[in-house]
């Protein structure tokens, strides 16, 4: 019988054993992104090595690409770059300017303008373009009911026929996909609903946003009106085309918020595609997405801040990422897998820019 103990208690074991090599295995596989093997054929200095990187991301999914692109690019100067921390904006800013992280590839300026906190640039510093002018947002209807209903602004839904139609909960306002708490962009919608007195015709639904739009879309399929905030790159513009299945509309006249001011005169904007008009003032400028980095980090990493000025991700490829995100690649080994295969398809660029880096190593 102690025998048969025993050997029961050993067989325990090694499957215990095994479980765990199994299971760090799974671990190690879904962090192990696929490998560019080009960067250690290609160079033999690495000077980030032995020192250590903590990025952030932002909460809305369509930005996490650009922190795996970001960080890979640090990798493969040899720094260490830990796991991604996921930070609502207002936490984000005070974090780096704080120096509990040390950058984000999610910067949107002007949109993030009011949320940094007080003497900002004392210690922190948005670094290079990302996308120069690509930030776009605004208000898109359907189009079937932008013209049924002759909607052109925001002040439109103060109309009782356009309200009671826009109204799925029976409120007696219009239903607004709105952003949630801690955006940047729930911010300016606070501002217009007061500027253009629309807080009694408009009902905001600041629920999470890709239930909120994954509702809206459903509505929207059976034929129902739908009033969304939105911006571009984004999966929803690729799901919902401006010009075919809903149009951006604007506002009556411009009352920017306080950190809009300065960029006024790009308010109004010319050439966006599914506009209702042409130039249309969406009451939103076009926001440069940019890094955003701790002063310290970057003072003592030149490398670091020079692949950051170097390095861009275009309109279009953000927007292509993200669609594959909403058609199911949705998980962080999908979004890795991207990263990869966006390198590679970028290869000779990549080299440039790491090149580059490497002669601001000091």
């Amino acid at each position: 019988m102690r025998g048969w103990t025993s050997l029961r208690l050993a067989v325990v074991m090694v499957m215990g054993l095994f479980l765990v090599f199994a299971m760090t295995g799974q671990a190690t596989a879904a962090k192990d992104y696929p490998t560019v093997d080009f960067v250690k054929k290609e160079f033999n200095t690495f000077p980030g090595k032995g020192t250590s990187v903590q990025p952030a991301r932002c909460t809305w999914n369509t930005g996490f690409i650009l922190e795996a692109i970001y960080s890979r690019g640090l990798e493969h100067l040899g720094y260490d770059v830990k796991k991604y921390k996921e930070l609502s904006v207002p936490i984000f800013y005070r974090s780096v300017f704080q120096g509990d992280v040390d950058f984000w590839a999610n910067g949107w300026f002007p949109l993030h303008s009011e949320q940094v906190p007080e003497n900002f640039e004392d210690k922190a510093s948005r670094v290079g373009y990302i996308a120069e002018k690509a930030g776009v947002q605004g208000y898109l209807v359907s189009k079937e009911h932008v013209e049924k209903y002759d909607i052109t602004t925001l002040e439109d839904f103060k109309r009782p026929e356009v309200k009671k139609a826009f109204d799925a909960d029976g409120d007696g306002k219009a239903d607004l996909v709105a952003c949630p708490p801690g955006w940047g962009c729930e911010k300016t919608i606070s501002h217009h609903m007061d500027a253009y007195n629309m807080r009694e015709h408009v009902n905001l639904i600041k629920a999470t946003y890709s239930a909120s739009i994954a509702d809206a879309i459903a509505r929207y399929n059976t034929g129902e009106p739908i009033f969304f905030y939105t911006w571009a790159p984004n999966w929803t513009v690729n799901k919902l085309k401006p010009g075919e299945d809903v149009l951006w509309i604007g506002v009556s006249e411009i009352k920017p918020t306080e950190s809009q001011k300065a960029f006024v005169e790009h308010m109004t904007v010319s050439g966006i595609k599914g506009a209702v008009k042409d130039p249309l003032t969406p009451g939103f400028p076009p926001n440069d997405i940019r890094v955003t980095a701790n002063d310290q980090f970057l003072k003592k990493n030149p490398v670091a801040e020079k692949l950051f000025k170097l390095m861009s991700v275009s309109f279009d490829e953000i927007n292509a990422q993200n669609a594959k995100m909403y058609e199911g690649e949705d998980k962080q080994v999908d979004v890795e897998r991207h990263a990869t295969e966006w390198i590679q398809d970028h290869k000779e660029q990549w080299i440039k820019w790491q090149k580059e880096a490497r002669k601001a190593a000091k």
